[in-house]
């Protein structure tokens, strides 16, 4: 039987430090495309704002979060990686 643990502090300093970047790549994304006028195309916009809404969900639910922190936070930081190379290779393109 599988004991109960809690996760070590340096997990949660990891993933704090990865949500930190992934809200940063996308403020900066906005920044360039409303400073500098860059037209990234469609796709990369749409990849980048659906990762701003999964970290606004992972917010909402936090709560159930706490309930195997692990697990969620794992398959939350999986998907918006996939987002992330998928926004990458679709820069300049639209639908």
């Amino acid at each position: 039987m599988a004991r109960k643990q809690t996760p070590p502090k340096a997990f949660y300093w990891a993933v704090g430090v990865a949500v930190a970047g992934l809200l940063v790549q996308v403020l900066l994304g906005v920044g360039a495309m409303s400073i500098q006028g860059i037209n990234p195309g469609n796709q990369h916009v749409f990849y980048g704002v659906v990762i701003a809404f999964a970290m606004a969900f992972t917010y909402i639910y936090r709560a159930q979060f706490r309930k195997r922190p692990t697990l969620y936070f794992g398959l939350l930081l999986l998907f918006c990686m996939g987002l992330a190379i998928r926004g990458i290779m679709t820069f300049g393109e639209s639908f």
